[in-house]
């Protein structure tokens, strides 16, 4: 177990950071909830568009939560550059970036505003944990949701693209949880990559898993998937995504997108997932990424004990119990890193 470790789940709207340290209790660690990086991008993008300054972008593939403010800033007349690098971050097709009247460029050019990405930037957080005099942590651990690259997919394009992210959890990894802790980003998962090599190649992972090992961080909810199958489901900023887990072992999968999906249809797809009757074309039908389960045991009986969280769980209130994972649901991401690690590792990290 290192000494220190930084956990971050960085979000649409907040990152949220718990700073580990080996041997001190949990809630004597030292805990934060920041804006999102892509939120800070969005600031800078307004700030130039109310100047009326030109914008370059640069550094690396982040979170698009900043796109609003840049569509917003060429619909004020005001151009766009951007590095190849930094590209990414729009789109994984340099042409598409290109078609949107956004220049690529290697410099910046003349008269234009530098604005800098990046989902991990190490120098900054040296400098905020310098202040709160914290030392730079010995190890790096990220979550991020990330539709991945998917070139190869024509029909459905990043929706299914991303669902094979679950498609593999369960058909190649059988449901384990420690294959949701990645040591090396997958190769579609082009901006879990650019945050790994930030962060100097600490294991990284997505929200949505993070938030699920989160739950199971919970000796209560671990013990009573054992008893019988448990509903976990994470209503993010962005997607929604559940699990089926029986025993520790994920059964099944389900995401839509939280602001196209209303409270009703949410709850009665639900009730047909626990039941394994919920198809992927039905899910994928909807607008939603889709939905897969392996064979649902009868000792998991319908996995009718709900367990919920996330920023827009208020969308499922009186349909499961809300739970804070380590006693801050904000925070539930970053204790799921915590259990991950001790998955991959062996270490002890109650």
């Amino acid at each position: 177990m290192p000494q220190t470790m930084l956990l971050l789940d960085i979000g649409s709207g907040t990152q949220d950071v718990l700073y580990h340290v080996a041997g001190r209790e949990l809630e004597n660690c030292p805990k934060f909830v920041l804006p999102a990086p892509a939120r800070l991008v969005a600031q800078q993008v307004e700030d130039h568009t109310r100047n009326g300054r030109a914008v370059y972008l640069h550094g690396s593939n982040m979170g698009g939560g900043f796109f609003r403010a840049l569509k917003l800033h060429m619909e004020a007349g005001l151009q766009v550059a951007v590095h190849p690098d930094a590209a990414f971050a729009l789109h994984d097709n340099p042409e598409k970036v290109r078609s949107w009247g956004i220049a690529i460029e290697e410099r910046c050019p003349r008269g234009f505003a530098p604005v800098a990405l990046s989902d991990f930037d190490p120098a900054w957080w040296r400098a905020y944990l310098g202040m709160a005099g914290l030392a730079y942590p010995d190890l790096v651990i990220a979550a991020a949701q990330d539709h991945g690259y998917h070139p190869d997919i024509f029909s459905g394009g990043n929706r299914v693209g991303r669902f094979s992210l679950w498609r593999d959890l369960l058909t190649t990894h059988d449901g384990e949880l420690s294959s949701l802790l990645y040591e090396t980003a997958p190769a579609p998962m082009t901006r879990l990559a650019a945050i790994q090599r930030a962060t100097g190649f600490g294991p990284v992972a997505d929200s949505a898993a993070a938030a699920l090992l989160g739950a199971l961080f919970m000796p209560e909810i671990a013990s009573r998937s054992h008893r019988e199958g448990v509903l976990v489901v994470n209503v993010g900023n962005s997607h929604t995504v559940a699990f089926l887990v029986y025993r520790e072992r994920v059964l099944g999968v389900y995401e839509h997108h939280t602001g196209m999906i209303e409270q009703e249809k949410l709850v009665e797809d639900l009730v047909e997932f626990r039941r394994g009757w919920l198809t992927n074309e039905m899910v994928h039908a909807s607008g939603g990424h889709g939905c897969m389960n392996l064979p649902l045991p009868e000792e998991a009986e319908g996995f009718r004990p709900a367990f919920i969280l996330g920023p827009r769980r208020e969308l499922l209130r009186g349909h499961g119990q809300f739970i804070a994972p380590g006693g801050d649901m904000m925070l539930a991401g970053c204790f799921g890193l915590l259990k991950g690690y001790g998955l991959i590792s062996g270490a002890a990290t109650a």
